[in-house]
C-alpha cells in the first residue's frame, strides 16, 4: 500500500537505476533525478510540473506515466529519449509523432483537449469516428482467431519488444498501450511481452487461449467510437507460463489489479488461484457504462506475488482475450443475429413513418382541408365585387389593432381602416367558427354585392386567404343607430324630430327595396338599432341583410332563401 505523501529530495543521485513506483510522491521531479543513466521509473505517483528544457541525457528507459505532469515537452528531450512513457498525464502540446515512432515514445492519454479521440490516440491519423460500434473482440498476444462465429482480432504488433508501446488495430476500433520493463531479466532483445503455450494438455477453445499478452507493469486495452450505453466486459485468462508439472512452479503466484473505466474492479486479483493450475481457462465478466465513446480496461502489477520462479522476470499481468458487448449479457450475439437488426430497425422505422404520414394526412384534412378547398373554390368564381389581399387589410387596420375596433356582432368583429388611396373602410372579420359550405357563402356574398341602394350599406369587396374571410364595407361615420340613441354621453347623438323622421323613412325605403324592389326578394326579420348604420349626414343604411347563413345559431330571424341560381338574378338596379 502507498504510504503518506512526500517529496523526492534533490540530493545527489549517482546510480544507474531509480525506481519509485506508486509510493505517493508529490511535488516536482528534482533536477538530480534526471541524471539517472539507465532507468528512471516514477510511475503512478502524484508528480506535477514540467520536464526541464535542458534534460538531454539519453537513457534506456524513462517511465513517467500515471502522474500530473504539465507544460510542453522539448524536442531535444524527445530526440534523446529511448523507450519514453508519459501516458496518463496533462501535457499541453501535441507530440512530435515522427520522434515517437523512432524512439518508442508512448503518448497515450498524455494530454487533454476538446478532441477526445485525438487525446486517446495522439499520433493516430484518426480524428473523428467514421462510424460507431457496439462491440469489439481481441485475441491478446496472437493472430486472428475465430471462436464459434465471432472473430477475435489479434494484437500481435511489430513492436512487441518495445518497453513503451501503443498499438492501434488498423481498420478496427480498439488498441492497447503498455509500459514497463522486466528489469530482473538482462535479455532485452527477446520477445518478453507475449506468451505462447507449449503444453500438450488440451485447452477448451485452445486457439483463443494458446497465446497471451504479458506486461511487467501496466497495460491498457481501449475501445473507441463506441455507442453510448451499458456494456459487458468479459476477460479471458489462462496460465500458460507456469507449468505445474515441475514442483517449484506450484508455489508461483501471479497477483495484479484490474481497472475498468478507471474504477478498480479487482484488487489483489490472485490469478494463480483462480486458474487452479496451468493451461486451465477461466473468464470474469464486469458491467460498465460508456459515456464518451471510449472504454478502457487496465491491468496493473503492484509488486505483489512471486518474481523469480522459475527464473527472474516471471511476473506481471497476463491476459488471453477480451470480449466487449453492448448491454448486460453473458454472451455476445452471433454476427448473423446482429446483421438482422438493421432490417428489423428499417421495417419498424418504415411502419412508424407510414403511420405518422397517414395521421398527418387525416389531421390536415380535418383541420385545413376545408379551409383551403373553400379558398380555391371562392377564387375560381366570378364575384361581382372587389378583391383585397390580407396584407392590404392588415396594413389598413394596423394588423387589426384593438384601438381600431368599432363594433362586434354575431358574425364577427368590425375594424376601421384606411386604404393606401385614403379611402376609409370598415372591415368585418367573419368568425372562423362558421360551418357554412363554400357554395352557400359565395351566394351570400353575391347577394350583398348585387344589391345597391342608397339605404343599404355598400360592399366594396372581400378577402379570402386560408381560413380568413373578410368583408370590406363603406365606412359609416356615426356608427349604429343603437349607439346614437342609447350610447354613452360621449357617443350618443342629440337627434331632433326632423332627423329622426329622416332616419325612419330611410329604414323604410331600404326594407321596401329588399322586400319588393330588388330582383332577389329578401325579408330582413332582424331589424334593430345595431343593424342600422348612420353616415356622416345621418342617413340610415341597413346592414347584415345577407349573412344569415354565416351564423351558427339555429334561431336566426333572417331568411335569405333564394329560388333558382343566384347569378341569374344579380342585375344592377338603380332606385
Amino acid at each position: 500500500m502507498p504510504g503518506p505523501e512526500f517529496q523526492l529530495p534533490n540530493s545527489p543521485i549517482e546510480r544507474q537505476f531509480l525506481v519509485l513506483r506508486n509510493i505517493n510522491l508529490t511535488g516536482t521531479i528534482p533536477e538530480n533525478a534526471w541524471k539517472v543513466e539507465k532507468t528512471l521509473d516514477l510511475t503512478f505517483n502524484k508528480l506535477v510540473g514540467e520536464i526541464p528544457p535542458n534534460t538531454i541525457r539519453r537513457r534506456q528507459f524513462t517511465f513517467l506515466s500515471g502522474n500530473k505532469l504539465t507544460g510542453t515537452v522539448q524536442d531535444s528531450f524527445l530526440q534523446n529519449s529511448q523507450n519514453l512513457d508519459v501516458w496518463y498525464n496533462n501535457f499541453s502540446r501535441s507530440p512530435r509523432c515522427s520522434s515517437s515512432n523512432e524512439n518508442n515514445i508512448n503518448w497515450f492519454r498524455s494530454s487533454s483537449s476538446n478532441n477526445k479521440l485525438r487525446d486517446l490516440l495522439p499520433c493516430s491519423e484518426i480524428s473523428r469516428c467514421p462510424k460507431y460500434y457496439r462491440s469489439f473482440h481481441i485475441n491478446c498476444g496472437g493472430q486472428d482467431v475465430k471462436n464459434g462465429k465471432i472473430l477475435y482480432e489479434g494484437d500481435q504488433d511489430s513492436g512487441s519488444n518495445a518497453a513503451a508501446r501503443c498499438y492501434n488495430r488498423s481498420g478496427s476500433n480498439w488498441g492497447f498501450s503498455s509500459t514497463g520493463d522486466f528489469m530482473d531479466d538482462e535479455n532485452f532483445y527477446d520477445n518478453k511481452y507475449t506468451l505462447q503455450s507449449n503444453s500438450n494438455i488440451s485447452l477448451v477453445d485452445f486457439g483463443l487461449y494458446a497465446t497471451a499478452r504479458k506486461t511487467p507493469l501496466s497495460i491498457t486495452y481501449y475501445g473507441y467510437c463506441l455507442e453510448t450505453g451499458n456494456y459487458t466486459v468479459r476477460l479471458h485468462f489462462a496460465e500458460i507460463e507456469f507449468t505445474y508439472e515441475k514442483l517449484y512452479n506450484k508455489v508461483a503466484r501471479r497477483v495484479f489489479y484490474i481497472y475498468i473505466q478507471g474504477i478498480q474492479v479487482q484488487k489483489d486479483f490472485n490469478f494463480t488461484k483462480e486458474a487452479q493450475g496451468s493451461n486451465r481457462s477461466f473468464t470474469r465478466a464486469y458491467n460498465t457504462t460508456v459515456t464518451d465513446r471510449t472504454l478502457e480496461i487496465r491491468l496493473y502489477w503492484a509488486g505483489k506475488g512471486t518474481t523469480v520462479i522459475p527464473i527472474r522476470g516471471n511476473y506481471g499481468p497476463i491476459i488471453s482475450a477480451i470480449s466487449v458487448c453492448s448491454g448486460y449479457r453473458t454472451y455476445c450475439e452471433e454476427p448473423e443475429e446482429t446483421s438482422k437488426k438493421p432490417i428489423v430497425i428499417g421495417v419498424v422505422t418504415s411502419a412508424v413513418f407510414l403511420i405518422f404520414l397517414v395521421m398527418g394526412v387525416i389531421y390536415w384534412k380535418l383541420c385545413y382541408g376545408d379551409k383551403y378547398t373553400r379558398e380555391r373554390e371562392l377564387k375560381g368564381l366570378d364575384l361581382k365585387t372587389g378583391s383585397f389581399t390580407l396584407r392590404q387589410l392588415k396594413a389598413a387596420t394596423d394588423n387589426f389593432n384593438s384601438e381600431n375596433k368599432i363594433g362586434e356582432g354575431g358574425f364577427g368583429s368590425v375594424y376601421k381602416g384606411e386604404l393606401a388611396d385614403g379611402t376609409i373602410i370598415a372591415v368585418k372579420q367573419l368568425s372562423p367558427k362558421s360551418r357554412q359550405g363554400n357554395r352557400e357563402f359565395v351566394n351570400e356574398i353575391g347577394i350583398i354585392s348585387c344589391l345597391q341602394h342608397p339605404n343599404l350599406v355598400r360592399l366594396y369587396g372581400c378577402c379570402i386567404e386560408g381560413d380568413q374571410l373578410l368583408l370590406v364595407y363603406e365606412y359609416m361615420e356615426n356608427n349604429s343607430l343603437s349607439r346614437a340613441l342609447f350610447g354613452s354621453e360621449t357617443s350618443a347623438l342629440m337627434l331632433d324630430w326632423t332627423t329622426r323622421y329622416k332616419i325612419c323613412v330611410g329604414i323604410a325605403r331600404g326594407l321596401a327595396f329588399l322586400h319588393e324592389g330588388s330582383a332577389i326578394r329578401i325579408v330582413h326579420r332582424d331589424i334593430k338599432g345595431t343593424n342600422v348604420l348612420l353616415d356622416k349626414d345621418l342617413n340610415a343604411k341597413i346592414s347584415d341583410f345577407g349573412l344569415a347563413k354565416l351564423n351558427e345559431e339555429e334561431n336566426t330571424h333572417i331568411s335569405t332563401r333564394v329560388a333558382g341560381t343566384m347569378p341569374m338574378y344579380c342585375k344592377k338596379r338603380e332606385i
